[in-house]
């Protein structure tokens, strides 16, 4: 696993492909990121527990 990985989600909202940069050495984390096509806050989950990183993204009411 490397430390900064990009990788590709689907916007919550606008249902767009995004690319994000997420650093996996850090622990599992949970912050706001604006999608870069409708610049509508996304929750950004990161799990690191297992052997690959777990990225999801959830609109601001699912929080």
């Amino acid at each position: 696993m490397q430390s900064l990985e990009a990788v590709s989600r689907t916007c919550p909202y606008c249902g767009e492909p995004v690319e994000l940069v997420v650093d996996c050495t850090a622990g599992n984390q949970q912050y706001f990121e604006d999608c870069s096509v409708c610049c509508k806050p996304m929750m950004v989950e990161l799990d690191v527990e297992g052997t690959e990183p777990v990225i999801s993204l959830k609109d601001e009411n699912e929080v």
